[in-house]
């Protein structure tokens, strides 16, 4: 990057909190939800779920073993077998009472997601929101599918084509959008047919647990199962279980490796939504204003644990110092805190300390390497896990904090030269969930996205999503689509019969 070595100003952030006692969020109960009840773990042993704003424990829950994930299969497997029976109008209607049923106890799920996550309220209240409207869309969604017409193919036979569900199908979730991620799971898996068997994060199963509290006896029992624990057992036990068709996960690169692994034992299959190292690729006649409120507000959202987050900036060389000024002013804006310290707060902590030393260290990395750091690129006093929004600028081509995935609230900023060097160099990572392109020209707005190596390419935004287009990734970010009739597709498969008409 071309710079001048003019000092920006540098921003003194605090972390906000509650001035008082907060009333605490509505736990559910801590066992596992198989067949339309919670019931107790083969293992007494609980794992504890820790507030990161405050690193107390919130609550615990049932440590599951395979030996559950074995009796909640049994369920799934017993009860799909007169779900996937339904008719797409009966199963929209439950998918529509699950998303009356969030809509009627929005607070309640507010509350938890942000007790449990740090979230701030404006986050967890755009969670629930789009939660409610992912049920909603496939239950509309589901009443829509088309296939291949039948008709007469071969002389003297005429074919149909049937879509069916796969069976039971395993999910296992992340902990940066916990009831978000389920429902981009479960609506579209319901809506085709299929019973589940689900185990959130074990560090952020509350709202999920309380979503299965709150539809019991509400939709039919054993179509949705919850075990909660650890990856390497019950995550284990769902890619490995011979009665488990479909495995679908969103979480990290090795996870997805090792379920993968597992599942291809079994020749089952798999849907994976795994990490990403969006860049921001800023041209020179960009709105370098609108570009930098864009990163502001996609590279901080959930303190940037965001596989989708705006946070490799690569901007031209012409431009790279006007823009490296106008984000450094949008991200000192930025107010840091918990959830309870109120509603002008944006960011909130890292998820757990493990985590929070984590993002701490690739800072640390960053500083030894002689980057400078414009605004932030620390950690704050607790209690909790809160880090400063960071903007890392004149980082060179190839450096590992532009390439490796850091989830958290730090964006680097990189130059280019010509529009070959920036797609080249957007390209250049393992990682292909999204990207965006900020310009005024027209030309460039349709030929560069299509170089792109990306599921999703914006242009002069950042992540926009909406369930009626899909969501996904190509190359070390998985395969699979959540959102949109392409899910629908996903939990489904697809059967020819043909009929002789001699016969």
């Amino acid at each position: 990057m071309t710079t001048t070595e003019t000092a920006l100003p540098r921003a003194a952030f605090i972390v906000r909190r509650a001035p008082g006692q907060t009333s605490a969020p509505e736990l559910p109960p801590s066992g596992h939800f198989i067949n339309g009840a919670f019931v107790p773990g083969a293992s007494a042993d609980l794992l504890d779920v820790f507030n990161p704003s405050t690193g107390a424990v919130l609550a615990s829950v049932a440590a599951g073993t395979a030996a559950d994930v074995d009796t909640a299969v049994a369920a799934a497997v017993a009860a799909q077998a007169s779900w996937g029976g339904t008719t797409p109008r009966e199963r929209s209607e439950v998918l529509h009472r699950i998303a009356d049923i969030i809509e009627a106890n929005r607070a309640v799920f507010e509350r938890l997601e942000a007790a449990n996550t740090g979230k701030p309220g404006a986050v967890a209240e755009d969670d629930v929101s789009s939660t409610i409207d992912t049920f909603r869309f496939m239950a509309g969604a589901c009443r829509t599918l088309t296939s291949l017409a039948g008709g007469d193919y071969a002389p003297g036979h005429t074919s149909v084509i049937l879509r069916e569900p796969v069976g039971v199908v395993g999910v296992i979730t992340p902990w940066n959008y916990p009831l978000l991620m389920a429902a981009w799971k479960l609506a579209p898996i319901l809506a085709a047919g299929n019973s589940v068997v689900l185990k959130p994060s074990e560090q952020t199963p509350l709202s999920t647990l309380k979503l299965a509290e709150l539809v019991a006896g509400q939709i039919p029992d054993g179509i949705l199962n919850v075990v909660t624990g650890q990856g390497r057992t019950v995550g284990q036990r769902l890619s490995e279980h011979p009665d488990i068709a479909l495995v679908a996960l969103t979480g990290s690169v090795a996870s997805g490796q090792a379920v993968a692994g597992t599942a291809a034992r079994s020749v089952k299959r798999v849907h994976l939504e795994l990490g990403g190292k969006a860049p921001v690729v800023v041209f020179p006649d960009a709105d370098l204003a609108a570009a930098a409120a864009g990163v502001r507000n996609a590279g901080y959202w959930n303190a940037g644990q965001d596989c989708g987050a705006a946070c490799r900036v690569l901007v031209h060389e012409s431009v790279a110092e006007e823009f490296t000024r106008l984000l450094a002013e949008e991200v000192g804006t930025l107010v840091l805190g918990a959830p309870d310290a109120g509603d002008d707060v944006e960011i909130g902590p890292m998820i757990s300390r493990q985590h929070f030393e984590r993002v701490k260290e690739a800072l640390a990395e960053a500083k030894a390497a002689g980057l400078r750091t414009v605004v932030g690129g620390s950690a704050l006093d607790g209690p909790g896990y809160f880090i400063e929004p960071t903007v890392i600028a004149d980082v060179p081509a190839g450096a590992p904090i532009a390439s490796h995935e850091i989830f958290g609230p730090v964006v680097t900023v990189e130059s280019f030269a010509s529009t070959e060097e920036a797609v080249k160099r957007a390209n250049e990572t393992p990682y292909g969930l999204s990207a965006s392109v900020w310009t005024k020209d027209s030309g460039l707005s349709f030929s560069v996205p299509k170089q792109l190596d990306f599921g999703t390419v914006w242009v002069n935004a950042h992540l926009v999503l909406a369930n009626e287009v899909p969501w996904g990734g190509f190359k070390g970010s998985g395969y699979g689509r959540d959102l949109s009739l392409y899910a629908l597709d996903d939990y489904s498969r697809t059967k020819h019969v043909m009929v002789n008409h001699g016969a």
